[in-house]
């Protein structure tokens, strides 16, 4: 894997590491040589000869790590009874007869460009993005290597340019690891997506190798072709993948993206900066990363996984809340009104959801603990149907009452906005063809 390294900051975890960027898996000859890991970048664009071209379409999945609470959010109840309800009120949003929590009034306003489902259902009691980001529980992708959204969108559509992944994963490693994000499983971690991480993601660029250390990597990498020519008796010149990685490398494409400070003051002020340290033993509630994602897409990048704040509110629900849901409403707004200002709102899809719901009852701790029987999730862009909501809740929220949608509804949807069809077979490293979802997914059609 590639990495390249920042200054060096201290995890949640208390675990000392560094900044990096990681680009895909391992490789047989690195361009970093054998004690510094390996650029498997030469993998990531052989698989490009593999993978069709199609037009430039995006998703950004913003995934919620611990679950948030939705009758707290997008479902308040205020009829409901007071350890129902809650503390916050309901506002008018700008599309008559939606309301949503007092605490989100940028997206209140935001609302006629927006999606509203509050009747997911069918996930799990399972503290983890795998059901997200694959369709199946961790166990199930884990044990079947199921890939993940990206890891699908790179085998199946390759690059758009090829000096940039197909698919980006801002994850940050948390320290609930089934928080974090598998790869491409079956598929081959040449399709994994390009992992980004680290708390000073904007400050990394290229000098920190220069030409001349490509040059030497470069020359290392020709002396391993050698040792191989020499061992094997058969001809293994530098292949056109592995020159493009060189060529990657130095154009330096991917670190410009993720570079915000690029990016017009007052714009980074309206999304809200937030901070790269993690809450709970969960993702940081980073804005940067939000904008990281919409310039990533706009580069080129076909699919964007962000890890954002931490929900799981089993103890101060409210108080955790009054202090988070101002940082998401500023930058969640931010990222569907930029879309749409830089015309990309047709072609990049925008979800943003969690593993479940909270409990419809308040607990003695003033908190909400885990509820998969129903939860919500918010969508925009894609060109879809937006200023309207999908199915309803009981009045304590606990259950799906109208129009209930499976989760695995919203990734078939996901898919189709890329133009991929869901119930289509993906070959894996083994040239097996396996299922893309589980048998059941189904397009929301409101929503195209």
């Amino acid at each position: 894997m590639l990495t390249l390294f920042g200054r060096p900051h201290r995890y949640c975890d208390g675990v000392s590491r560094r900044s990096f960027l990681k680009i895909g898996g391992l490789a047989g000859a690195s361009l970093l040589g054998a004690g510094g890991g390996s650029l498997s970048l030469p993998q990531i664009l052989r698989a490009e000869s593999q993978s069709g071209r199609r037009s430039h379409k995006s998703v950004i999945m913003v995934y919620l790590s611990g679950g948030i609470a939705h009758q707290d959010t997008f479902d308040l109840k205020p009829e409901a009874p007071t350890e129902v309800r809650g503390e916050f009120k309901p506002i008018s949003t700008n599309v008559p007869g939606v309301q949503f929590c007092e605490l989100l009034p940028k997206l209140a306003q935001s609302a006629d460009k927006l999606a509203v489902i509050r009747s997911i259902v069918g996930l799990r009691d399972e503290h983890s993005s795998w059901q997200n980001l694959t369709g199946y529980s961790m166990g199930e992708a884990q044990r079947e290597g199921r890939p993940n959204f990206g890891g699908v969108i790179s085998k199946s559509q390759g690059h758009v340019d090829p000096l940039l992944p197909p698919a980006v994963d801002l994850f940050p490693t948390m320290q609930h690891k089934p928080y974090n994000s598998g790869g491409a499983g079956a598929l081959g971690r040449q399709f994994d997506p390009v992992k980004a991480e680290g708390e000073r993601i904007a400050e990394m660029r290229l000098r920190f190798y220069s030409k001349t250390d490509l040059a030497d990597r470069k020359k290392l990498l020709d002396e391993l072709n050698g040792f191989r020519r020499s061992a094997e008796s058969e001809e293994t010149p530098m292949d056109t993948a592995q020159q493009r990685a060189v060529e990657v490398l130095t154009s330096g494409k991917l670190v410009e993206a993720l570079d915000v400070e690029r990016e017009d003051k007052k714009l980074r002020e309206r999304y809200g900066i937030g901070s790269p340290k993690h809450q709970g033993d969960g993702a940081p509630q980073w804005n940067d990363q939000l904008l990281m994602a919409r310039r990533l897409v706009e580069a080129g990048v076909r699919c964007v996984t962000v890890a954002y704040g931490f929900w799981d509110t089993h103890g101060g629900n409210f108080r955790a809340l009054k202090e988070r849901l101002p940082t998401f409403d500023a930058g969640i707004s931010a990222l569907v009104e930029d879309l749409h200002q830089r015309g990309l709102d047709k072609d990049v899809t925008v979800i943003v959801w969690g593993e479940f719901g909270r409990t419809p009852k308040i607990n003695k701790d003033a908190g909400r603990d885990h509820w998969p029987a129903v939860c919500n999730a918010l969508l925009a862009g894609g060109g879809m149907n937006v200023g309207q909501v999908i199915g309803s809740t009981t009045a304590d929220a606990g259950h799906a009452k109208d129009r209930p949608v499976h989760y695995l509804d919203v990734l078939a949807t996901m898919y189709d906005r890329l133009g991929i069809n869901h119930t289509d077979l993906i070959r894996d490293q083994a040239d097996i063809p396996i299922p893309i979802l589980p048998p059941g997914a189904r397009v929301i059609r409101e929503l195209v």
